[in-house]
């Protein structure tokens, strides 16, 4: 009888002790996905509500959403999520040095905002939006950031003050001429300054695709669009140009031509768009090679769809009015290239690459780190990127670990 009795309590106390460790590590995984996306530990009454009701708080029941993946959108819905965590996640894109140590601004706003209200991320390097502080004076205007340095010295709730408007109305162009963040003040000021405009198109490859040019170099694409400022003999030696300025210069000059009619104006501090005029800085050192293709408009071509760079996986149709016959997609200014460049898988998978650097702290490395970003990747298929998702399942995968 008393080994019977011996055998029944040892079961029991095999039980709590192979029990509270589990319940103790739902709350330390809560209490890690809180701090990782919030960057503020959690109160003890939210730390509970985590651990004790998964599932049932109003946010997760409203995204259907339950366990580790409910503990992340409880801490999405601290402010801090938005004016630190966010903020520190799209600075990086607004500038050359790739500092976070910038002033708020149109481009770091609109992130953010989209993020919010679960806009599909595919839609930010086209959209004519651009989210605003509501009430919040001075008004946003195209020519300074003033309006976003008010908001962040008054230190407001980014979270409830961002409202979405539209880019045209503040930034003074046509609709049709907006790309989202590539159109923004923040991004002209750093990418359409001066130069030639393709800077705009390199930062947005390392911004949004994760590649700098190096890494998208194709020396066996046709040359024909390359501009005439590009020396064919750099040096006196043909073979720099064959072997190396040539595979860059393919891809990137047929797309960056869609942003021939912009620039950056110093002189007002703000976007400047010359409708079916191509800027000067387009002719820069035009007699290095005078063989070399002249811009005469905004028409780009994306060469990529072909040659190794394949791989990116760019799916959205070629323009209807293609009358080419060839295998490329051709369109005409910076919303369109905007709609080509993020309907492809790698605008995706840069995404999901992000998303994990910031909640995980490092870059994707083992086999199950590039397993997950795959598997978020897929989830998408051609359809919307909701952000909150992807930031979710980062935090479940990366703080279960």
């Amino acid at each position: 009888m008393w080994k019977e009795v011996s055998r029944v309590m040892l079961a029991a106390l095999l039980a709590v002790i192979l029990v509270a460790p589990a319940s103790a590590q739902t709350r330390e995984q809560a209490k890690r996905i809180y701090d990782r996306l919030a960057g503020v530990p959690p109160t003890e009454a939210v730390l509970t509500a985590m651990e004790n009701n998964p599932g049932t708080d109003p946010v997760c029941q409203q995204n259907n959403v339950s366990g580790p993946k409910c503990a992340a959108y409880m801490a999405m819905e601290n402010a801090s999520f938005y004016n630190v965590t966010l903020k520190n996640f799209a600075a990086p894109w607004t500038n050359r040095d790739r500092s976070v140590f910038v002033p708020l601004n149109d481009y770091i706003a609109t992130v953010i905002g989209m993020i919010r209200d679960d806009v599909d991320f595919r839609t930010v390097l086209s959209a004519d939006m651009q989210y605003v502080g509501s009430g919040v004076s001075p008004a946003p205007a195209a020519n300074n950031n003033s309006h976003y340095e008010a908001l962040e010295a008054g230190d407001y709730n980014l979270k409830t003050v961002l409202q979405p408007a539209l880019q045209s109305n503040i930034n003074r162009l046509p609709p049709d001429a907006t790309a989202g963040v590539i159109t923004s003040r923040a991004a002209a000021e750093a990418f359409f300054i001066a130069g030639t405009n393709r800077a705009m198109f390199r930062f947005t490859m390392v911004n949004h695709f994760c590649k700098d040019m190096e890494q998208l170099h194709d020396p066996r694409l046709s040359p024909d669009r390359i501009r005439q400022d590009v020396s064919r003999s750099p040096g006196g030696d043909s073979r720099l140009f064959l072997n190396n300025c040539v595979g860059c210069h393919t891809g990137m000059d047929p797309m960056a031509q869609a942003f021939a009619y912009y620039d950056y104006n110093e002189t007002d501090g703000a976007i400047e768009f010359t409708n079916g005029i191509v800027q000067d800085k387009y002719y820069n050192n035009d007699l290095n090679f005078p063989q070399g293709f002249r811009t005469p408009d905004d028409h780009w071509t994306n060469y990529w769809r072909t040659g190794q760079n394949r791989y990116l996986d760019f799916y959205g149709p070629p323009d209807p009015t293609d009358t080419n016959g060839d295998e490329y997609a051709d369109g005409y200014g910076a919303k369109s290239l905007g709609v080509e460049l993020s309907n492809s898988t790698a605008f995706a998978s840069c995404q999901v690459k992000k998303v994990f650097q910031s909640v995980c702290l490092r870059e994707p490395e083992s086999a199950n780190d590039h397993s997950k970003v795959d598997a978020i990747v897929e989830s998408f298929g051609q359809g919307p990127i909701i952000m909150k998702q992807v930031f979710a399942e980062t935090a479940e995968y990366c703080m279960g670990q």
